[in-house]
């Protein structure tokens, strides 16, 4: 899945949905941590029986693979749940502090720079991502 920077998501999709589903992305990298946990335990226990080095080698690198991703994953689960509360604590319109119903009017190159207008009041604020 591709990233959507703010102004793509809420132009395409309306701030709401594009608040669940940063969640629901960020929520699908922590289920990665958890099968390369499921990983990493059962790397250590067929490495615990001696048997060939072939063997040996393979679950250490199986080990180190799961690690590697698991951790990858981690920050990855972190930086998109962190974004996107950032950006939903500046949902609030300051004028009538309706949350989410707004209107994207502009945005700056990168996409996470907004200038959004309140639907129910039409206060104009700036959200940064």
């Amino acid at each position: 899945m591709l990233a959507m920077t703010l102004a793509e998501g809420i132009r395409k999709h309306g701030f709401r949905k594009w608040y669940e589903r940063e969640l629901l992305r960020s929520h699908a990298h922590l289920a990665l941590v958890f099968v390369c946990m499921v990983g990493i335990f059962v790397a250590i226990d067929a490495a615990s029986r001696f048997r060939s080095w072939a063997d040996q080698v393979t679950d250490g690198l199986s080990l180190l693979l799961c690690a590697g991703v698991g951790l990858w994953a981690l920050r990855r689960y972190l930086y998109l749940l962190m974004h996107a509360e950032t950006v939903a604590k500046q949902a609030d319109c300051p004028s009538c502090t309706a949350y989410g119903r707004m209107d994207l009017l502009r945005s700056d190159s990168s996409g996470d720079c907004v200038q959004v207008q309140c639907r129910k009041c039409g206060h104009v604020w700036h959200i940064d991502a």
